[in-house]
């Protein structure tokens, strides 16, 4: 597989992940940075790596991700869900096990839009009566 690599897009409310896995030595990077650097918080790189470490492949394939757009949460869970997708690329016969374990999902929430005379999406000025 030299020079072959499975593409998968992941997306999460305004962040979007562009990743690509190859076989390798299990090299993991987020915007040309190591993912320990560029995602300092505790448990976000266990909550990236779980499909990999479901699949088994963790420590035989590189991850190249670029993302965009958004906060940590939100490329965090974009980023798992574009290897995820790329992983069944690489192999379809992981599907029922990513599936059930909740990583083919996509999270399909997001931002409510403000409306007029409030002050934000759902939050009203103070009532006053008199």
């Amino acid at each position: 597989m030299a020079g072959q690599y499975y593409e998968g897009i992941g997306r999460r409310k305004q962040s979007t992940a562009r990743v690509r896995i190859s076989s390798g030595s299990g090299e993991f990077t987020v915007n040309e940075k190591p993912l320990a650097e560029y995602f300092g918080r505790t448990g976000d790189a266990e909550n990236i790596l779980g499909p990999l470490q479901t699949a088994g492949q963790a420590a035989t394939l590189d991850v190249t991700a670029l993302v965009k757009g958004g906060g940590v949460t939100g490329q965090t869970e974009a980023i798992r869900l574009g290897v995820a997708r790329a992983l069944l690329k690489l192999n379809p016969d992981l599907r029922s096990t990513l599936r059930k374990n909740g990583f083919l999902t996509r999270d399909p929430r997001e931002k409510e839009r403000k409306k007029p005379g409030l002050k934000r999406a759902r939050k009203a000025p103070t009532y006053t009566k008199r």
